[in-house]
């Protein structure tokens, strides 16, 4: 399993006023997050913090690929991933991201990146991922096909008018 720790930046110890921070994320990364609807990826993560007066600028850089389901025929497939994210955060009195920036305690001045660098994967991941042309599971595409002609058909019988009705269209002439 990953530990986590790796991914808790101590801002009020940053010393320099800019830090640059890399990142390798692999299947360990996302079965040690809670909750995580992804399970297999490799992806690396470039972390650049600004030391600005009264805030901190953070900007990332993912790159990588993850696996995810075709929508069409439900077997695993690689998604590239290739995302640029920006975060500011401040200290405060209490933890908070309501807005568009983070707060977070001043006395602790912690900050766990992992869920927000999984939540900037989650948002660059498209919502409709399926196979290029020709690669999905031949035996599902062929089932699918075999079912979306029997729903047309049925579609072609739902079109037949209703007696009843057939006899107001006719007043309506």
């Amino acid at each position: 399993m990953c530990s986590l720790e790796t991914y808790k930046i101590d801002l009020k110890g940053l010393k320099e006023d800019e830090t640059a921070l890399d990142f390798d994320l692999n299947d360990d990364f996302f079965q040690s997050l809670d909750g995580s609807q992804l399970e297999h990826g490799a992806l690396h993560v470039s972390v650049s913090i600004r030391k600005m007066t009264g805030f901190f600028e953070l900007q990332f850089h993912t790159e990588g690929s993850v696996t995810v389901s075709c929508d069409r025929c439900l077997d695993d497939m690689e998604q590239p991933i290739a995302t640029d994210n920006r975060m500011m955060v401040k200290l405060g009195d209490t933890y908070s991201d309501d807005d568009d920036t983070v707060t977070i305690d001043e006395n602790e001045g912690i900050l766990d990146l992992s869920w927000f660098i999984y939540e900037f994967i989650m948002l660059a991941i498209p919502i409709k991922h399926v196979h290029a042309p020709g690669k999905c599971n031949s035996a599902m595409t062929q089932k699918l096909e075999e079912l979306s002609g029997a729903v047309r058909s049925g579609e072609e019988e739902a079109e037949a008018i209703d007696p009843r009705w057939e006899a107001l269209l006719k007043l309506k002439k």
